[in-house]
């Protein structure tokens, strides 16, 4: 979490807010996340009246720097993609991009953040979705993607999101996404107060753990993205995942310090 103009005393009440709704998060049944996660987020804005999110403006060429990006990640996988699924899709930048691209784009989120549809492409679809029950068929998209999404989800629902995923893409469709590495943050508001993510990342993940989860949950390759680019190689994985055992070992401050320099993001192509 960047936030270089703001004081710290600032940012220590923004972490205190969130540390509190974190905590009202994790102990939240499945029945009230269904909506919790939509009035937390409004209470958060609410109490925390400078908080980035509403006092940012974001200039047309940032808007446009990380569309490209993001476009880097997936523009390489896109050969025979016809619908595209997006979670989480904030102002849907990325989404409308995606149109031109492939012949129907389906956005996922809990609320419309993009500012209304009216300029929305024919082939763009907004779907509402709760976390859980999502009214989209078996085998019916090729690519799903998320940035910035898992570590708000939280940890009971981790293998049902997969599960979903995994339900809806077609076989040989892929899921690309991008969560913060655990050694490098934590992401949130607590990194300046804490060693693991107290604010509303719920959980911040390994590259091991991944791996781990989405081949349990049924997915049938894993490949990692380094320096922005799919290493689609079964060996350059071991690689990956050896070097950040050992820098897992190491203490916290220098893991931090090191881990900032090689594993901001988690970001994985995961194939059904």
């Amino acid at each position: 979490m960047a936030d270089t103009e703001r004081s710290l005393e600032s940012i220590r009440r923004q972490y205190e807010v969130e540390k509190d709704l974190h905590g009202r998060l994790m102990n939240s049944t499945r029945a009230q996340r269904t909506t919790l996660f939509a009035e937390l987020y409004n209470e958060l804005f609410q109490r925390v009246p400078d908080h980035p999110r509403l006092t940012r403006r974001d200039t047309e060429e940032y808007s446009r720097r990380a569309v490209a990006a993001r476009m880097n990640i997936l523009r390489p996988h896109l050969a025979g993609v016809k619908t595209f699924m997006e979670i989480a899709p904030g102002d849907c930048r990325l989404a409308y991009e995606m149109c031109q691209h492939v012949d129907k784009v389906i956005a996922l989120d809990i609320s419309d953040q993009s500012g209304g549809q009216e300029n929305a492409p024919k082939n763009f679809h907004f779907e509402t979705y709760d976390g859980y029950t999502l009214n989209l068929p078996d085998n019916s998209v090729d690519m799903a993607f998320s940035y910035q999404f898992l570590e708000h989800v939280h940890p009971d629902d981790h293998e049902s999101h997969f599960r979903t995923v995994l339900r809806v893409l077609r076989p040989g469709g892929v899921y690309i996404f991008d969560t913060p590495h655990k050694y490098s943050g934590p992401h949130d508001a607590s990194c300046f107060f804490a060693v693991e993510a107290e604010g509303m990342h719920l959980k911040e993940w390994t590259y091991r753990e991944m791996d781990a989860l989405v081949r349990r949950m049924g997915f049938t390759e894993t490949f990692t993205y380094r320096f922005g680019k799919c290493r689609q190689s079964r060996f350059f994985n071991a690689l990956v995942f050896t070097v950040e055992a050992l820098v897992g070992a190491l203490p916290v401050k220098l893991r931090k310090a090191i881990s900032r320099r090689l594993f901001l993001g988690v970001t994985m192509l995961v194939r059904k």
